[in-house]
């Protein structure tokens, strides 16, 4: 299987999104969706022979790769294959958003950007309609189509690369000249706030264990490099944590966005920035982790500098 690029528009900041098709032994094979828009419904009927697919693997659910997913099964008859903690996200969807709020509560919110928030949540942009039936992808996917399912969380908790012998489709979680902000979320399994920089420093010895295989990421350009464009991430992230060195552990997180940021005031773009300092928080609290992932990935040199520098060693 070689799979094909299909770029989709969407009404999103992040731009266009890339889905992938493959064939295996007559069966259509797609990766990601695109968002549930009509544009989107559009180009998929006019790109894909929609009476041919069986499996439609989701990297992750957010809105831009998962968002047809639902209007495919019920069209196609297709398989939907989901990762296992959105699955979780979708059984106990009123849980999580509660303990959602309470955290968010617990770094300075209140009630009126809680309020603003939800309604955003409300209006589609975390979960689009869930597709009557799905299987898991980690333990359901067929064994005959020959494709490997590699979770590397940071971005969200759920966040899946699904590859064969020489390529790689890794929805968002290796982009070109993007810092992806590692979504702040609930481990439903535990309870508690779930740890984005923990599973990205896990994730990164996974990551690049792909380099030599084609990668087919979910937005902008292919990935000429996979130490790259790690390198690139973990750069921008250091830099970052200078910039809110001074501001991490002396005001709650609501307090850090409303002096650093006092411009933000989309209720998302906040819970986006909101996640991104908890990460660097995480990481200062605890920076080794990080160090031990990139050199076993072999890259620590190439962010040394900035390393020392955002710990202050």
């Amino acid at each position: 299987m070689i799979p094909i690029q299909h770029t989709v528009d969407t009404p999103y900041m992040v731009g266009p999104v890339h889905c992938y098709s493959g064939e295996h032994d007559g069966e259509l094979v797609l990766f990601d969706t695109g968002p549930p828009t009509d544009t989107g419904r559009a180009f998929l009927q006019d790109n894909l022979d929609l009476c041919r697919l069986r499996h439609v693997l989701v990297s992750h659910c957010h809105i831009d790769h998962y968002g047809q997913s639902a209007w495919l099964a019920a069209t196609s008859g297709a398989t939907i294959y989901l990762p296992y903690r959105d699955v979780q996200k979708i059984i106990h969807h009123d849980e999580r958003m509660r303990r959602m709020y309470e955290l968010l509560a617990g770094m300075g919110f209140g009630r009126d950007y809680l309020e603003k928030l939800s309604q955003a949540f409300r209006r589609g942009g975390l979960l689009p309609p869930v597709p009557e039936q799905y299987l898991i992808a980690e333990r359901d996917l067929p064994a005959y189509l020959g494709i490997s399912v590699l979770p590397c969380p940071g971005h969200s908790q759920s966040d899946l690369v699904y590859h064969g012998d020489d390529w790689a489709i890794t929805g968002d979680t290796l982009l070109r000249g993007i810092f992806q902000s590692p979504l702040l979320d609930i481990d439903l399994e535990s309870g508690g706030r779930f740890n984005n920089y923990r599973a990205y420093c896990d994730s990164i010895v996974k990551l690049a264990g792909l380099q030599g295989k084609t990668i087919l990421p979910g937005h902008r350009q292919s990935i000429d490099s996979v130490d790259s464009a790690i390198s690139f991430y973990i750069t921008k992230a250091l830099q970052r944590v200078l910039q809110l060195k001074p501001h991490i552990g002396r005001n709650s997180v609501a307090g850090i966005i409303e002096q650093v940021f006092p411009e933000m005031k989309d209720p998302f773009h906040v819970y986006l920035k909101s996640s991104e300092i908890i990460f660097m928080q995480d990481f200062l609290e605890n920076p080794e982790p990080l160090r031990a992932s990139l050199e076993q990935a072999g890259l620590f040199a190439r962010v040394e500098e900035g390393y020392h520098a955002a710990v202050g060693t």
